[in-house]
């Protein structure tokens, strides 16, 4: 499985996750809080979903750039300001949005919470199943993959 496979696979699996987590804290929110606890519920899903797709962009971008090369500069500094930008945001938003009358902050942290634990559960899950593998070079056609005759593994 190829990196912009594995990518589009968390993409996906993120936006099923984002349509449960916007429905249950939907209706959870409005049980809470009526219209805005949907509102609240609505809002953190996207956030979250926001950063996970800031993620997924991040890294196809810094193959794309780095040419496949995991160990560049390029890509760890792509990443990395991917992940810098994430965290400023997120920062921003709390203070704007943490005055906000209309936001229920209970709902809004607890869909919020539901949805970045969810996609880390999809990352996970998604690369562990994506068999990758560990060496890039072919077998030695004398050996094929196996230790040389006598050689102790």
């Amino acid at each position: 499985m190829t990196t912009n496979q594995i990518m589009q696979r968390i993409l996906l699996w993120g936006g099923i996750l984002a349509a449960a987590v916007a429905v249950v804290g939907g209706i959870v929110g409005w049980l809470l809080a009526a219209g805005a606890g949907v509102a609240s519920a609505l809002v953190g899903t996207a956030l979250a979903i926001v950063f996970c797709m800031l993620t997924a962009a991040s890294i196809l971008l810094a193959f794309k750039v780095s040419k496949g090369a995991m160990i560049s500069g390029a890509f760890f500094g792509i990443v990395l300001g991917g992940w810098l930008l994430k965290f400023v945001l997120f920062i921003v938003l709390v203070f704007v949005l943490g005055d906000q009358d209309w936001l229920h902050r209970g709902v809004a942290f607890g869909a919020l919470v539901a949805a970045v634990i969810g996609s880390l559960v999809i990352d996970c899950v998604v690369i562990m199943t994506s068999r990758q593998p560990t060496i890039d070079s072919d077998a030695d056609d004398e050996t094929q993959g196996r230790p040389a005759s006598g050689a102790r593994a």
